[in-house]
């Protein structure tokens, strides 16, 4: 038998991932099955890495993922999400592994920021601003039910609003128990089945305490009231956030302070709501708590009346000067409703600014 003397083509290193371009690869439309590549083709693939570039500001230590840093033959073989990739991946036997797109990447490393472990004692979070209708309730919610999709351990919404709070009406009501039924009956609360009568739950898992519906009454909730909602909820829960009342040198807003280990400053964007809250920092700066509003987070709600006259950059770009970090509320027809939020529902541009405030209050307790 005669041996065939033609050169033949030197055989490809498929785990290496290196010389694979499927940017040609097309769905046969009478199979269904990808078309061939012609033997004479170059083979590519490139792996698509998140660069710096994706991030207005420096980037986080949580983008410094095993998929971005490992070489290729070290990087664990994770499936990638997409389909194209997702194909390229299955049919390789899991050779060929283009990895995730950095749309992907971007939202597992804000996953990976929210879910940071937080070991110790239980982190407390106000949520507050000196002027109402700023959407303060509303922001408490999204970053409520942000954390509590996102993270296994139990999140805590308190309505500390001593001016009748209507945080529990963002949740399905599942009680009507309020803060001062957790005053009354503090020594018979032995467990956390006993508390989450006390509470109402929804889809995300968050839970949200109430204040009275009657004025007389939750005017009454005082330093020493919330000390005792407090000392109690922190058995059971890893985060509290606290939905403040506009009125800051009302007694319960010390104890509120005292215990905060990060914070939440929410402004609307017209040129009054700004105003108000950036003398809501100075107030906090010259009454001890200048290092909480270094490290503090504005929710800057760009739906509030008037907005569309105002340049939000420049009051985007003074917060900056004063505070950790600036996240903007877009407009969302089901926020503006003032009902029970949906998280699920919410515009997506709504839910990744809650994600991205979640994520920024997380980076600031761990």
């Amino acid at each position: 038998m005669e041996k065939n003397n033609e050169p033949t083509e030197p055989s490809r290193d498929w785990s290496s991932g290196e010389g694979a371009d499927f940017s040609d690869l097309e769905l046969d439309p009478e199979t269904g099955g990808i078309n061939q590549i012609a033997p004479s083709e170059t083979v590519s693939v490139e792996v698509e890495m998140v660069s710096p570039s994706i991030f207005d500001e420096a980037e986080p230590a949580s983008m410094l993922t095993s998929e971005r840093l490992l070489q290729d033959k070290a990087r664990p073989n994770v499936v990638p999400e997409t389909f194209w990739r997702r194909l390229v991946f299955g049919m390789s036997f899991g050779k060929l592994n283009p990895g995730d797109n950095k749309r992907v990447l971007a939202r597992k490393a804000l996953d990976s920021r929210i879910t940071a472990n937080l070991t110790g004692k239980t982190r407390f979070v106000p949520v507050l601003t000196r002027k109402g209708g700023v959407g303060k309730t509303t922001v408490t919610a999204l970053i409520g039910m942000a954390l509590s999709m996102a993270r296994e351990d139990r999140i805590l919404a308190i309505d500390a609003n001593p001016d009748r709070g209507t945080l529990s009406e963002r949740v399905p009501k599942g009680t009507t128990k309020t803060v001062r039924d957790i005053v009354n009956k503090a020594s018979s609360i032995t467990g956390f089945t006993v508390f989450s009568e006390y509470v109402s739950r929804d889809k995300t898992r968050l839970d949200v305490l109430a204040s009275d519906t009657d004025p007389m009454i939750s005017e009454a909730f005082d330093e020493g009231d919330y000390n005792v909602v407090a000392d109690i909820a922190s058995r059971y829960y890893s985060i509290c956030l606290t939905d403040c009342g506009t009125g800051i040198v009302h007694s319960v807003m010390r104890a509120i302070l005292q215990r905060a280990d990060s914070m939440v400053v929410v402004s609307g964007g017209s040129i009054d709501e700004a105003r108000l809250a950036s003398e809501t920092l100075t107030w906090l700066e010259a009454n001890g708590y200048a290092d909480v509003v270094k490290d503090c987070v504005v929710a800057l709600n760009t739906a509030t009346f008037g907005t569309e006259l105002v340049k939000l950059d420049e009051i985007e770009a003074h917060f900056k000067t004063r505070v950790r970090a600036v996240v903007r509320i877009p407009y969302d027809p089901q926020l503006a409703a003032g009902a029970e939020v949906n998280f699920e529902k919410l515009h997506p541009a709504t839910k990744q600014a809650a994600r991205d405030l979640a994520a920024l209050v997380v980076d600031g307790l761990a």
